[in-house]
């Protein structure tokens, strides 16, 4: 049987689709975060996680009333602790559907205008506060996350057999030691895929965490390669891995994990889920800030 979720995602998704050559802010598809949050046992009325989802459209183009076309990169932001994320291609569409359309007689005028509909659109569908900024070629690319380091260094690749490739927390393996350490931690070999048309998605992802507790790399590293086949929404993706590390480590332990997914689409896709602060995280949630880390994003 189809979930709820799999239904609404397929207005768009999997699908020819005209868009509009209007504004059109019908094109928008919410999506209820609750029916995969159930299936790991993630309370929506607790979370054991706060954060965002941060959205970066680099395609984003209106025209001003003189028809002169107006070019951006558009950064957009909302709480994790929604009841609902946006669907990718509705967005997609949405966004598309001001490339024709004609606001303000400047370009300033233009963004403006712009800005508050993508805001006012985006926290009606998604019943939460959206906010959105629009960044120029004068804003400066920031590296982030320049603590962490490749988890591959502490395998060996001679020896790592990896045959799980739908997720499989069984395969994480704890040691309990006697002192606190933190440890940050990337993986840039993340992959999952669409769950409504499999489409696969790459990135990069990040894992803080303090505590008593050492999650064995080698086991890490066969816990984010089982995600290769699984089919998922990107903000689905970083919860689960967030939750079955949280599931490990002790009540009180510190746990960050962000995803820096791949542009699709001309548009990516950047959750970030943490129980504590993180250096750098900050500058990726900024929407004053472009940040960049590594290859892919």
């Amino acid at each position: 049987m189809e979930s709820q979720t799999n239904s609404i995602a397929s207005t768009h998704l999997g699908k020819k689709s005209a868009g509009s050559e209007n504004y059109d802010s019908s094109l928008l598809v919410a999506i209820p975060r609750i029916e995969n949050r159930k299936q790991y046992n993630i309370d929506n009325n607790d979370l054991p996680f706060e954060g965002y989802d941060i959205w970066h459209a680099y395609e984003f183009s209106s025209m001003s009333e003189n028809g002169v076309p107006v070019t951006r990169l558009l950064k957009i932001k909302y709480n994790c602790n929604s009841e609902f994320l946006i669907e990718s291609k509705s967005l997609k569409l949405y966004l598309n559907s001001f490339n024709m359309s004609r606001f303000g007689k400047t370009t300033t005028e233009c963004l403006k205008i712009c800005q508050k509909l993508i805001e006012k659109d985006l926290s009606e569908k998604l019943q939460t506060e959206v906010y959105a900024k629009f960044l120029n070629n004068k804003t400066t690319k920031t590296q982030i996350f320049k603590d962490f380091y490749n988890i591959m260094n502490y395998v060996d690749e001679k020896i790592l057999k990896i045959e799980n490739f739908k997720e499989a927390p069984e395969v994480l393996e704890v040691l309990q030691t006697n002192h606190m350490e933190r440890h940050y931690l990337t993986f840039d070999s993340l992959r999952s895929n669409c769950r409504v048309t499999h489409q696969p998605d790459f990135g990069d992802v990040f894992i803080y965490y303090k505590s008593k507790k050492h999650i064995i790399e080698e086991s890490l590293v066969k816990y984010l390669v089982s995600f290769r086949s699984e089919f998922h929404f990107h903000e689905e993706c970083c919860e689960m891995i967030y939750k079955r590390l949280h599931n490990l480590l002790d009540a009180n332990d510190e746990l960050f994990v962000c995803c820096l997914y791949t542009r699709r689409g001309g548009i990516d896709i950047c959750p970030v889920r943490s129980n504590c602060q993180v250096k750098d995280a900050e500058l990726l949630i900024d929407l004053n800030k472009l940040a960049r880390n590594g290859v892919k994003q």
